[in-house]
């Protein structure tokens, strides 16, 4: 299968506007294909975004990884980050609707995968009230979002899964993130309305630590999200056997719900 590669750069309405670069990743003989934005967590464009999009690429399905940090002239990591992920939803939104226009892309099969504060981005563009603010356009066919700070929803204002589109969710966490408890995941699945938690299917990976598709040198970040709020170190470090496990789900859930 071929691939064709294009850096690409397209507004958004975030506050101020901005124009927002990305990695397109398209199959030009595959007539019109789903496609996958995918937003990176708070380092920056690291490596993760790739990783997924070589196997959903090899599936089929083109991707389009957004910088959302370049525009606003942040620098990585979690102290030069916006406030909030709120803040970034246009830029989701803004590259949903820039592959709907693309040729090589089927409009009506468009979903949205996120790494930490992009997983967080990819929940809170599951919800009605982002979608009301942010787009006309039919919603996200489907939500992958990886480790995304499980314990926040409902705790930190204006993050809440309460209302959902109906487009089907995964979530992937570790059981030795340093931002949850062990059960995280099961805490927030448990804390939810009965038609969200119908919409969303949860994994949690055995022995994963925040950041477990990180194919990098182990490294230890401070985040004042870390720890349920509470601030402090987390050890982000490769897990080769959860990061392969999510990949091959991430495609599975994708060739699913963008059939």
């Amino acid at each position: 299968m071929s691939l064709r590669t294009s850096y690409v750069a397209f507004r958004t309405a975030a506050d101020p506007p901005l124009t927002v670069a990305g990695r397109l990743e398209t199959i030009p003989d595959g007539g019109r294909t789903p496609a996958v934005v995918i937003c990176h967590g708070s380092d920056g464009v690291d490596g993760r975004g790739a990783f997924h999009a070589k196997a959903l690429n090899a599936a089929g399905i083109a991707t389009l990884e957004v910088d959302m940090w370049a525009a606003r002239g942040s620098a990585r990591g979690a102290a030069a980050r916006p406030r909030s992920p709120l803040q970034t939803l246009p830029d989701a939104f803004a590259a949903k609707a820039f592959l709907a226009a693309q040729p090589e892309v089927d409009p009506a099969r468009i979903g949205i995968m996120g790494f930490s504060w992009g997983g967080v981005v990819t929940l809170l563009a599951a919800t009605q009230a982002a979608q009301r603010l942010n787009d006309a356009a039919p919603p996200f066919r489907g939500h992958v979002a990886l480790y995304p700070v499980c314990w926040a929803y409902g705790v930190v204002p204006g993050l809440s899964l309460d209302a959902l589109t109906g487009a089907p969710v995964l979530i992937q966490a570790g059981d030795a993130d340093a931002y949850d408890d062990p059960d995280g995941l099961d805490q927030l699945l448990a804390r939810l309305p009965d038609a969200s938690r119908k919409a969303i299917r949860g994994v949690t990976h055995p022995g994963a630590g925040h950041g477990f598709d990180r194919d990098a040198p182990a490294q230890t970040i401070v985040d004042p999200f870390a720890h349920k709020g509470q601030g402090g170190p987390v050890l982000m470090a490769f897990h080769p056997e959860a990061a392969e496990t999510a990949r091959k789900l991430a495609v599975e859930f994708f060739q699913t719900s963008l059939p």
